[in-house]
């Protein structure tokens, strides 16, 4: 099976085109904007590949299946006039001419890494998110996704393109960054936190366990034309995530319990709702979905994987 891994450069597409290369029966392709040098030899690259200016025509030839992760992702402080029309030509543009090349190629099967922000922002006084519910995103880049699975769909209708949409919460592991590396660094510090006492759940996705569900979904015939949520099967509340990162830091930590009203109050008093909602409230998915329909289960363990991740920021 020959795989073309967009964004190969990125924490996601990195990891698999590490696992994929490591599989004696997968050859990999990897695609990149820039940055084609830190790939072993062996692993063809074609770089310089744009998604909204690019020409993917060489780059889908003879492959059996494209993992798309390469994306514009939620941006902090976006300066951007007009932010929805920026996400747009990347994440709905782009991949819809990505995806069309891909069917023209005669490419099997399209597996589009998606996001939970598709489902909306929050679980707090409601279920865990499941795929197959009706998506409600709140901010431009749930949006642009959201469009983007649609107009995916619609071509797995007219084509003989099958589609996988993975739709990951937070996804962590050795080398992670963004707000799971600014979290570890807090940490890190062993000052004193208000997070003694937050009673929300989360749901996280090893990276190990992500690759192996995306490995799952290139060769699984129920994959197709599905739409899967992913996690590490066990959801953590603020608190019991801080404590298992200490530990995997081997960091004393001193929580104190703060009462959640009390933190969002003071959150909206500086402006910082948005990173109050990713500490204090919930966020849950539902895997069921490929249990039944995958036999697939998380197999790597959350503190296996912290442990890792804090031993190589620790070295860096």
């Amino acid at each position: 099976m020959k795989l073309l891994i967009t964004g190969a450069n990125g924490f996601v597409g990195r990891a698999l085109v590490s696992h994929f290369a490591a599989q004696e029966a997968m050859s990999v392709r990897a695609a990149v904007r820039e940055g084609s040098s830190q790939f072993p030899s062996f692993i063809e690259v074609h770089d310089n590949l744009d998604l909204e200016l690019g020409d993917w025509s060489s780059a889908v030839k003879n492959i059996d299946v494209v993992i798309h992760c390469a994306a514009r992702v939620h941006v902090k402080n976006d300066k951007a006039a007009d932010p929805i029309a920026e996400f747009r030509k990347i994440n709905v543009d782009g991949t819809l001419k990505l995806a069309q090349k891909a069917a023209e190629a005669g490419v099997k099967r399209f597996i589009y890494l998606s996001t939970v922000k598709v489902n909306g922002s929050s679980t707090s006084h409601r279920p865990p998110f499941s795929a197959d519910e009706a998506p409600a995103p709140t901010d431009p880049y749930g949006i642009s996704k959201m469009e983007a699975e649609i107009e995916l769909l619609d071509i797995a209708k007219k084509t003989a393109l099958d589609i996988v949409i993975i739709r990951p919460p937070l996804v962590y592991g050795p080398g992670v960054k963004a707000n799971f590396l600014d979290l570890m660094r807090l940490v890190n510090r062993s000052i004193p936190l208000p997070f003694g006492a937050i009673d929300n759940k989360r749901s996280f996705v090893a990276i190990d366990n992500l690759v192996d569900f995306i490995h799952t979904c290139c060769v699984h015939p129920s994959a197709r034309n599905q739409i899967f949520m992913v996690s590490d099967g066990h959801d953590l509340s603020t608190t019991q995530l801080i404590t298992m990162i200490s530990q995997a830091l081997t960091k004393t930590t001193y929580l104190i319990p703060v009462p959640s009203n009390m933190m969002h109050y003071a959150a909206r008093l500086f402006g910082k709702e948005e990173t109050a909602d990713r500490l204090i409230g919930s966020l849950q998915v539902d895997i069921s979905k490929n249990k039944y329909l995958l036999n697939w289960m998380p197999s790597v363990k959350i503190d296996h994987v912290l442990k890792i991740t804090a031993d190589m920021f620790l070295k860096k």
